[in-house]
């Protein structure tokens, strides 16, 4: 794919509950993505369960390529009916983004519609309907450009304002119009969901009646990093591995110092050592043309994920101080990609020789930062030489 898909979301609670009655699944594999919002009936415990319950068998079966009308199928026959009321106990919408060739396909049942904005207008949806057991399925097609955000809301949302500044609620023509605004100031799904979640908690005087959630997938320019740690087991081939990393298309970083005297020599240069970024705990970072960070290996990268763990992956919050582990952390939490090219060579300093050969402290610490920064929506990739 060309672009990132930046997906970003949030959720009011109704006042008063614990738990949301909308959820949210995002699964992203390595030829699609896949965005479910499911709103359950009602708030609380029960609706929660619902909207999970139905969100789970979409993903699920989507990821398993199953055809669309047999998920829709799926998901209607298996969701009871309220009584009373006789409407489902549960609604959803789920979009499906093919990575190849950036189209994506949009379901839709008792939600409000999607939005989709193009150069920072909204822009109008083919929309067309089918009936499926009984129940009105909306979808939709397209292709998504850069600079394309799809928004999908829950009802909660469109009612924020009900009965106190609108009679009928913000309505959908109002939530586009201010979305369109708030796409002029941004270019990252975050702060535009965060913006439109704010005004919409504003609307309700801060007594939120109904669950309300809003995701967004913005499609912008991917922000890729390549991280070199540890030298190649075989010495011969460190000068392809050094090449790999200066040809690569993104921000460069080079952890630890055999790797960095590795490039030091296949540059021709020598590295000048930055004394300013000294700590008592982190080692100072040195300076390499092509490289936009050099630091130590073991004890920075450590630093590192102890500096995101306690900032919740938030770059804003990490600490100010210019060290290696700070700019280190700053630069992970600021790709969208990362690669990891970890280097096996055992440095007996850093080892327990009672452990394995493969159980290199190098190694799990990099499948740590991994799977944090996998926890924040960042794909990892990593390969060991």
């Amino acid at each position: 794919m060309d672009c990132f898909l930046d997906i970003w979301y949030d959720s009011l609670n109704k006042s008063g509950e614990e738990l949301c009655g909308d959820k949210v699944k995002v699964l992203k594999t390595e030829h699609k993505t896949i965005v479910v919002l499911s709103d359950g009936l009602g708030s609380g415990v029960k609706a929660n369960i619902l909207a999970t319950l139905t969100a789970e068998i979409i993903v699920t079966m989507l990821r398993a390529d199953v055809p669309l009308k047999e998920v829709v199928s799926t998901v209607i026959g298996t969701l009871p009916v309220c009584k009373v009321r006789e409407i489902a106990y549960a609604t959803f919408t789920a979009i499906e983004i093919d990575h190849e060739t950036n189209s994506f396909k949009i379901f839709n049942f008792d939600n409000p519609p999607t939005f989709h904005f193009r150069n920072g207008r909204h822009v109008e949806l083919n929309r067309t309907s089918e009936i499926i057991l009984g129940k009105q399925i909306s979808t939709a097609e397209g292709q998504l450009e850069r600079g394309d955000l799809l928004g999908v809301v829950s009802d909660g949302i469109l009612h924020a304002g009900m009965g106190n500044l609108w009679n009928f609620g913000w309505e959908w023509e109002n939530v586009a119009a201010h979305m369109e605004q708030l796409l002029r100031s941004s270019s990252r799904a975050k702060p535009i969901v965060q913006g439109l979640v704010s005004k919409t908690q504003s609307l309700y005087g801060q007594q939120v009646g109904d669950d309300a959630t809003f995701v967004g997938i913005y499609a912008r320019e991917r922000h890729s990093l390549m991280v070199f740690t540890g030298p190649p087991l075989d010495r011969m081939t460190d000068e392809y591995q050094a090449q790999r990393l200066l040809d690569f298309e993104g921000r460069k970083v080079v952890c630890g110092g055999t790797t960095g005297t590795i490039l030091e020599s296949y540059l021709g240069e020598v590295i000048d050592v930055d004394l300013s970024t000294l700590r008592d705990d982190v080692p100072p970072i040195g300076r390499l043309s092509e490289i936009d960070l050099l630091t130590e290996g073991i004890i920075t990268m450590s630093h590192a994920l102890d500096y995101m763990r306690e900032c919740a992956g938030e770059e804003f919050r990490l600490p100010r101080d210019r060290n290696g582990a700070t700019l280190l952390a700053q630069e992970l939490l600021r790709a969208d990609s990362v690669f990891f090219l970890v280097g096996q060579q055992i440095n007996e300093f850093y080892q327990n020789p009672l452990l394995p050969r493969n159980l290199s402290i190098r190694k799990n610490l990099v499948l740590e930062i991994s799977q944090f920064l996998r926890e924040h929506n960042k794909e990892v990739r990593i390969e060991f030489c």
